[in-house]
């Protein structure tokens, strides 16, 4: 069965990445095709984060769920090992925090969509030929989909995207939980974004790899609680989150009441760049684009598919363009060279982060938060030029205390390992 024989593009997935270049794509009046595994109006499993100047900068604040201006990072900077940590790394950030309503912002783009003719498919991609004008994809249903370009937005698996060979990708890696506290885990009204604090660790388990608390006040007696690593090959397994997760609530005095909401969350962090010179374009996680130091990238969906979209849109505008020329300039859209520079930055110092023990990454992000609030929003949010990234390198250098220097300097070191459990959580396949 055919279907759809003339696309300017087609986009396989149906997460936010898929979404977001999809209606970019369609703003600029060009025939575009979204060919999803799930069901268009599919929940998210994931939950969304954001900085709160960056949603403002994007006009999208109206689709938060929740805000908050009282947010904070403990680093428990005094801790020494043998004794509970004291309130001296703990930073104020001052700057809002925001949490996205995943089925707002999913039919906010559905909308602006079907609005602009954006036309859905449900199946599963199997097969795509090229020639030298248009690519051809063979569905699992028998469809057969005919676009100028095709756009793989299927997440960090992805469908068609080549990726070079990596022997070992480290997974950011989260076990979280929406409950009903009877004994709050944080303040009210509050967003933790790190709590690296570890008096709640036995000593062994102090040797092993860090992980930290990321936590949110949603509303009356409703925390989202989460324990994270913040990179790790293999990763660190769920069981190892879970049960640091009930040591940390249990040290705090945190009484939970009802789990209303159970989350599992794993996504590679440093896997290479995608071969630029292919065919199918990549997006989202297909496309190399989670922050390396950060692990944020929903931002950066927004921020850079209205430029995607705009050159594709001008290539389509010219019937002279071939297939492969039209991929070779979203590529080069997608990843010119300064954002590459930063990416190769960005994974070399998580490399040695993944290096550091639980004492030397505390004092490592306690003087990272001293640094000026545009350099470490701009690293955080990948919004510096390689000369503002400099910059902050070398004030954090200067900041950083001598175990942290010395980090820096030497060799990336072989990352700790953990004794609480002997298998790595499995990497799931999130549309991005």
């Amino acid at each position: 069965m055919a279907a759809s024989a003339g696309l300017d593009v087609l986009v396989v997935g149906g997460g936010p990445a898929a979404l977001a270049i999809s209606t970019a794509l369609a703003e600029h009046n060009l025939s575009v095709g979204v060919l999803s595994s799930s069901p268009r109006q599919h929940p998210w499993a994931n939950t969304y984060g954001i900085w709160g100047e960056e949603v403002d900068a994007l006009g999208l604040s109206h689709l938060l769920s929740h805000r908050w201006s009282n947010t904070v990072s403990h680093f428990g900077r005094g801790a020494v090992d043998g004794q509970h940590d004291s309130d001296d790394g703990t930073i104020h950030h001052r700057r809002d925090y925001g949490l996205f309503d995943k089925q707002r912002l999913q039919e906010h783009w559905l909308s602006l969509g079907e609005r602009h003719g954006v036309q859905w498919w449900h199946d599963g991609a199997r097969l795509i030929e090229h020639t030298a004008t248009h690519s051809t994809v063979s569905t699992e249903g028998g469809i057969t989909l005919r676009a100028r370009l095709v756009i793989d937005a299927s997440g960090h698996k992805p469908v068609f995207v080549r990726k070079p060979a990596q022997a070992a990708v480290a997974g950011q890696a989260a076990y979280g939980l929406v409950a009903r506290f009877t004994n709050p885990p944080i303040g009210a009204g509050q967003f933790v974004f790190m709590d690296y604090r570890c008096g709640h660790l036995s000593p062994e388990q102090r040797r092993e790899p860090p992980t930290f608390l990321y936590a949110m006040h949603l509303q009356d007696d409703v925390y989202f609680v989460e324990e994270t690593s913040l990179a790790l090959a293999p990763s660190v397994p769920f069981a190892v989150l879970q049960q640091r997760l009930q040591q940390r609530l249990a040290h705090a005095g945190a009484v939970m009441e009802t789990v209303l909401h159970e989350e599992f969350c794993l996504f590679p962090m440093d896997p290479p760049l995608p071969d630029l010179n292919q065919r199918v374009v990549g997006f989202g996680g297909a496309g190399g684009m989670v922050h390396p130091a950060s692990g944020y990238m929903v931002g950066g969906l927004l921020r850079r598919a209205p430029t995607l979209a705009q050159a594709i849109a001008t290539c389509m505008g010219d019937s002279n363009w071939d297939g492969s020329s039209i991929a070779a300039t979203a590529w080069q859209s997608l990843w010119p060279l300064e954002l590459r520079l930063k990416h190769g930055f960005y994974r070399f110092g998580l490399s040695k982060l993944m290096g550091f023990d639980e004492a030397r990454l505390r004092h490592h992000f306690h003087s990272f938060f001293q640094l000026p609030d545009p350099l470490w929003y701009g690293f955080l949010t990948n919004t510096l030029s390689v000369g503002e990234l400099a910059m902050a390198m070398a004030r954090l250098f200067g900041l950083a205390p001598w175990d942290v220097r010395t980090g820096l300097l030497l060799p990336a070191q072989r990352p700790p390992t953990w004794q609480s459990a002997t298998t790595s959580a499995e990497m799931p396949s999130p549309a991005a």
